[in-house]
């Protein structure tokens, strides 16, 4: 080969090559700058370390190994066979807050749809917004409603201790805690007072919906309790603002779905709150001198009223410490509707977002010295916005945050009147599935108070 040719072949080589590399680097700067992190395994993606750090007890090292690793902004991981940007901190929290129906929408994980959604409406799901249940939730929420609950609260949690707490010496919390406010859930929001009927509706609930609500409409038909104002009677028998009503199968669904949101997740806040006074005698004290005051100044047999919870500052400091330590759940997801960027990542339209309580309950930066059980944190004007999240926050934040508030305060006060707790078992390990249970139910032994 001459030189001519061996010169030609060589630079045709390298404009080749250089070509080559022109379209490579055009292709990444035109690609989007995705979050930092990794997917993992195929289909599987992280969610195996995910859960396992949950079953470990500390469902927060899933979070800070990644955001310690990739970024304290967001990260992007694969839960749940979907590609997931986790957004991290106060900012994090904020931008997702106020992002719904903006960049943001609702968005459950099939796994969760399947155990609240009867299989009839599942194909409705995605298109029933859910907005159009929270639109009856506030006459049932707002504070004029909720003042008259707690006459009705703190008449059911005297029953409650007189049939399940007072004839023992030990008592497993956590399964009481529920069939507490399980029975409250139907009580106030269904309007079932039988304990019989409670008892028969909550062994399995989901697979009795239907049935019960049926029955409710019939009777509501035939004319009977006309006067029931509960959220199940308006909800059979109203229409909305665009003139629809729901099905009995949707009506199940809601309620479903509420009696899930009112009680599950209410009786696990009551059941860390029990555990902190039991492990913390000079907190239980604090408590115990506050409700007493409180108790001191009712008449024989008056029941609480708004006022007195207004006085119970320092016993809601304590179960917002419990709940920082040990939130109740740990998150929620939702789903990009469009393209959008968020601390120089993009974040792709179709991709799941998860915010969660541990990229802030624990963190130094915004709760200094974070293990301590410290209630103080929540006096004056309490932690700073969007790090404190047990309920959410923006317009999605939980509906029922008041209505958790009045149970679990007049809960905390008829059990550190009645009784003076020791855990039985000093280091019960908690136990996230996904919410946090205590191993063996919480044991606690019981000394009543003359």
């Amino acid at each position: 080969m001459d030189f001519y040719a061996q010169l030609f072949l060589y630079l045709s080589i390298l404009y080749i090559s250089l070509y080559l590399l022109f379209l490579v680097f055009r292709k990444k700067s035109s690609a989007p700058n995705l979050p930092p992190g990794k997917k993992g395994w195929p289909i599987m993606g992280e969610s195996l370390a995910f859960v396992g750090a949950a079953k470990s007890g500390c469902p927060e090292k899933f979070i800070n190994d990644r955001t310690a690793k990739y970024s304290s902004d967001v990260f992007r991981t694969s839960l749940l066979g979907e590609d997931m940007a986790v957004f991290c901190g106060a900012a994090g929290n904020k931008f997702l807050f106020s992002g719904q129906n903006k960049y943001i929408t609702t968005w459950w994980p099939t796994s969760m749809k399947k155990v609240a959604i009867f299989p009839e409406t599942m194909e409705k799901f995605n298109k029933d917004d859910p907005k159009k249940m929270r639109s009856f939730l506030p006459e049932f929420l707002k504070p004029e409603a909720l003042q008259c609950y707690i006459p009705i609260m703190d008449s059911m949690t005297r029953d409650h201790m007189e049939s399940d707490w007072s004839p023992y010496k030990e008592v497993k919390v956590f399964p009481l805690t529920k069939n507490y406010t399980f029975a409250l859930a139907c009580r106030l929001f269904m309007n079932i007072k039988d304990p019989k009927v409670v008892s028969k509706f909550a062994d399995p609930f989901a697979r009795i919906a239907p049935g019960f609500t049926s029955t409710r409409k019939q009777e509501i038909s035939e004319g009977k309790d006309t006067n029931a104002r509960d959220l199940l009677s308006r909800l059979l028998t109203e229409a909305d603002d665009d003139g629809s009503v729901y099905y009995e199968m949707d009506v199940s669904n809601k309620i479903i779905g509420l009696l899930i949101a009112s009680h599950d997740t209410t009786s696990t806040s009551i059941t860390v709150t029990v555990n902190y006074l039991a492990s913390l005698p000079h907190i239980y004290e604090k408590v115990f001198k506050e409700q007493m005051e409180i108790a001191k100044s009712k008449a024989s047999g008056e029941l609480l009223n708004w006022d007195d919870i207004q006085k119970m500052k320092y016993s809601w400091n304590v179960a917002c410490e419990s709940m920082r330590l040990t939130p109740p759940a740990q998150g929620s997801f939702r789903e990009a509707i469009t393209d959008f960027t968020f601390a120089g990542c993009t974040i792709p339209k179709g991709w799941k977002t998860f915010w969660t309580v541990y990229t802030t309950h624990k963190n130094p930066k915004y709760f200094p010295n974070p293990e301590k059980f410290d209630p103080s944190r929540f006096e004056g004007n309490g932690p700073a916005p969007f790090t404190f999240v047990p309920f959410g926050g923006g317009p999605r934040m939980c509906p029922g945050k008041e209505y958790a508030r009045l149970e679990i305060l007049v809960f905390i006060h008829n059990l550190v009147t009645k009784f003076k707790l020791e855990k039985a078992i000093p280091d019960e390990k908690i136990i996230y599935n996904p919410s946090p249970v205590p191993a063996n139910g919480l044991l606690i032994r019981l000394q009543p108070l003359n």
